[in-house]
């Protein structure tokens, strides 16, 4: 399988900042996780998007995947009840 590799926005850093420590760990590892398989059952597509979510605890992580580059964009990470607002 190939190999990706994993881009964060600027945007990610900020998001990252408002959540505790313990909960940060526990994402980065999820994040991760998906370069062993960036579609894995755990993820979802997001209808209308060209972008995946995976759930860690009461956060989201928004992930798009560019297969001809071999890249997995983090695009946001923040709370469930926030995350999917404009």
């Amino acid at each position: 399988m190939e190999n990706y590799k994993l881009v964060f926005k600027r945007s990610v850093a900020k998001d990252l900042r408002n959540i505790p420590n313990k909960d940060v760990k526990k994402i980065l590892r999820t994040i991760e996780s998906l370069l062993d398989d960036p579609r894995s059952e755990a993820c979802i597509k997001l209808s209308g998007q060209e972008r995946y979510r995976i759930r860690q605890g009461v956060y989201r992580i928004v992930y798009e995947i560019q297969d001809e580059e071999l890249i997995i964009l983090v695009v946001k990470v923040a709370h469930r009840s926030v995350i999917y607002k404009k």
